[in-house]
């Protein structure tokens, strides 16, 4: 016991405390940095002048890169000089999505002394054996991760994976990663780890609804404090995307068409997650709050042709129709790249898959832009004068699919290099970081291109001119000073009340109403509604699993019970409400039934829900062309092409409601992932109320009163297919929009309150642009 206490109190004077829990060491420095680490790494303590310093590299010496006193850039071009290539050629690796645990199969599963995480007996928070392999041996220390299966988990995982890589060569700490995941619900690979433990915010359109950057500027700040409690400290996000192509399906996570709009939204975005203040300060406004943000995508990947995505060969190109390439770069630099806050610009940028069709007017090159030297050097590094971190989006250099609609690698453009030749290429564009790619070989054998062709010296510089970039992220967030968290904090920070009703707030704030004939809302509580069931057609989701068709509720009955009586009888209900979803586009825009039958491959993607025939298309696509998949489609026109929206039962289900109700109130609350033609029902609804992607609660608080709707739309409403093909992919407000039955238009800006339509200081300053730039609808 004496013993004991001697220790304790040996510790307490040297200002040094065990955790019991997680098993790593905190010192302390008065008025200097806090320090963590474990005692397992074999790192040890220096004393230099009366103040504590971590031996990372165990050499007995305090080197500058180990030393706290020191500015970011000093110690991170110490620290690139020590290192070797291969070390380096690390620091280059982001690795591939890491769910925590892994999962038993598929693309996200690991193992555990080789076995599957159900079979091996260990806890969760336990690093794989693909996970030790990739930061030991490929030196990897960029981690993307996923779903987390509780913050304790994320935060004794983190512990775990931080212990381990300060064991290895130089001490370097893991910079661990997240994509967006403070929405209610998961959709795709870029936001799986949505729907956890934590606040629940609106993203994308939905925060652009508010028209409030000031929100958005306190999400940024909660959303840190939770990343930081997790173990992350480099978001994935914003995507500041401009939103001028209203069929591309990713414009639901843009901050909509308005560049005006979008730049303020990014500002704040990136100014909430980097800046830290007070004692968590460290330097410029970084330090142990901040989460480094990385913008994508460079140089805006919105105007794609048609509306098809880059996530696969058949949505490869991006087209400029009006020459507007211009307007999609203005939320990058001036907003992005010129912060209102200290830390004044984005830590990384990432660039989009596309190729950014005849855009380069110096080398005449159709690459994608990753591998784009006038993208990344000439515009981003040179013109813009951006010296931060630039990292591909994810497997830009692995092979394409063997059908332009296989989920595969995205090398577009360069389809015949081989992997390390895309590497090379990538590094010669200006690159700094591989997406999705867990291999340092690659790497290492693009290097030695460098050197055959620039000479040792000048490559070796080209290395360290990005390890410097790298580092000095890491640097910045204090990570080299204490990665380690406490477990229990971490628990109490993430999801706590005051965030999550932070994030509900701004869900509420986004709700757009749209419609409210003869002020038929709000409707009080407790009267009895009717809300119909829905069929949904089988299909497969983001990931092709496959989902059966159902018929059920569209939402949680327990929910509308909180607000309303419940009947199954339209006879007895006061009103009805019908929720539905946005037209859904069978397909991306690609069907390879069409390809086995003679054609190209290439069809309508529709933003209405009854079958619509492309008559109006353009006759000729602008881009095309694929040297693997498809080499005789020289043209992507879909003309004369017909699709039917998967869930065009939506429509029905409205017009069914409409005749049961026998002219009692219909409400239509829609849930949209992009613009849509209101044409087809909004006669029959006597109110619509909009959101794109928030709870039931913060829909049903709006209709029924509880709150106030406040919400304005972020994007033009098509009035037809007509205007949504006539429109140019990269040109905002130059659609004709609905007009409805109280002589609304739809236009960018407009919502209604329980008054009438919404005027007020949000408006003046972002909702006039639609007029003035496209003129009057």
């Amino acid at each position: 016991m004496k013993a004991r206490l001697f220790i304790a109190f040996a510790i307490a004077c040297t200002g040094i405390r065990v955790s019991a829990q997680t098993q790593f060491t905190i010192v302390n420095n008065k008025n200097g940095a806090t320090l963590g680490y474990s005692p397992a790494s074999g790192v040890k303590i220096l004393t230099v002048g009366g103040l504590k310093f971590k031996d990372l590299n165990r050499n007995g010496k305090l080197d500058k890169y180990e030393d706290w006193r020191l500015p970011a850039d000093e110690r991170a071009k110490d620290l690139v000089r020590k290192m070797s290539v291969e070390q380096i050629a690390g620091l280059m690796l982001y690795s591939i999505h890491q769910s925590i645990p892994a999962a038993e199969m598929g693309f996200r599963s690991g193992t555990y002394n080789g076995k599957t995480f159900l079979h091996s007996g260990v806890r969760p928070s336990e690093l794989t054996d693909q996970q030790k392999a990739f930061l030991k041996n490929d030196h990897l220390r960029h981690i993307l991760v996923t779903s987390l299966q509780s913050p304790a988990v994320a935060a004794e995982w983190n512990n775990n994976v931080q212990a381990y890589a300060e064991g290895l060569d130089m001490g370097i700490p893991a910079n661990n990663s997240s994509d967006p995941r403070h929405m209610a619900t998961a959709t795709t690979e870029f936001n799986e780890g949505a729907g956890g433990q934590i606040s629940l915010w609106p993203d994308g359109l939905a925060m652009a609804a508010t028209f409030d950057p000031s929100i958005v500027r306190a999400f940024g700040e909660i959303a840190g404090k939770e990343y930081r409690a997790l173990g992350i400290t480099t978001a994935l996000s914003p995507q500041i995307d401009l939103g001028t192509e209203p069929r591309w399906y990713r414009i639901n996570m843009t901050f909509g068409e308005s560049s005006l709009l979008a730049t303020d939204m990014a500002r704040a975005y990136i100014d909430g997650f980097q800046t830290s203040a007070g004692a968590a300060e460290i330097k410029d406004g970084w330090g142990y709050h901040s989460v480094n943000a990385m913008v994508k995508h460079w140089p805006g990947g919105g105007p794609e042709e048609g509306g098809r995505d880059a996530h696969w060969a058949y949505g490869k190109f991006a087209v400029y129709p009006g020459n507007n390439l211009q307007e999609h770069i203005a939320p990058f630099v001036n907003g992005a790249l010129k912060l209102n806050e200290k830390t004044l610009q984005a830590a990384a940028v990432m660039p989009y898959y596309t190729i950014s069709y005849n855009q380069d007017t110096k080398n005449r090159e159709n690459v994608g832009n990753g591998f784009s030297k006038y993208i990344i050097t000439d515009l981003l590094r040179t013109q813009y004068k951006y010296d931060g971190v630039v990292c591909t989006d994810w497997l830009i250099t692995a092979d394409e699919g063997k059908t332009p609609d296989q989920f595969a690698g995205k090398s577009w453009g360069v389809e015949k290099l081989s992997v390390a030749e895309r590497h090379y290429k990538v590094l010669l564009a200006g690159v700094d970081q591989f997406g999705g790619n867990n291999d340092i070989k690659p790497i290492v054998e693009a290097y030695q291109m460098g050197v055959k062709a620039f000479g040792e010296q000048a490559f070796r510089e080209r290395f360290e001119q990005s390890g410097v970039r790298l580092l000095r992220n890491i640097f910045r967030t204090g990570l080299f000073e204490n990665p380690y968290l406490d477990v229990e904090k971490s628990v109490q920070t993430v999801g706590n009340k005051d965030f999550m009703k932070a994030g509900y707030d701004a869900q509420v704030k986004s709700v757009i109403l749209l419609k409210n004939h003869q002020s038929v809302l709000p409707v009080q509580q407790k009267k009895t509604v009717y809300v119909p069931k829905m069929y949904t057609a089988a299909a497969r989701d983001w990931w092709g699993n496959f989902n059966p068709a159902k018929f059920e509720y569209p939402v949680d009955t327990n929910t509308i019970k909180k607000y309303y009586n419940l009947t199954t009888d339209p006879n007895a209900a006061d009103f009805a409400i019908v929720f539905v979803n946005s037209p859904q586009s069978p397909s991306g825009g690609y069907d390879s039934n069409d390809r086995r039958k003679g054609g190209n491959g290439y069809v309508p993607v529709t933003l209405q829900y009854q079958t619509y025939t492309a008559t109006d298309a353009r006759e000729k696509s602008i881009a095309a062309g694929d040297p693997v998949v498809d080499p005789s489609v020289m043209d992507r026109s879909y003309r004369d092409k017909s699709v039917t929206a998967a869930n065009f039962t939506d429509l029905q289900t409205i017009l069914d409601t409409k005749e049961m109700m026998r002219g009692k109130p219909v409400i239509v609350s829609v849930t949209a992932s992009k613009p849509m033609v209101f044409r087809e029902f909004e006669s029959q609804a006597d109110g619509i109320v909009l959101n794109f992607g928030v709870s039931t609660q913060a829909v049903l608080d709006i209709i029924s009163g509880k709150q106030a709707p406040s919400g304005l739309l972020p994007v033009q409403m098509p009035a037809n297919m007509h205007t949504v093909e006539m429109q140019k992919e990269d040109i905002p407000f130059d659609m004709e929009c609905h007009l409805d039955a109280d002589g609304h238009r739809y236009d960018f800006g407009f919502g209604l309150n329980w008054k009438g339509v919404i005027s007020d200081e949000r408006t003046k300053q972002y909702g006039h642009q639609s007029s003035v730039l496209a003129g009057t609808k």
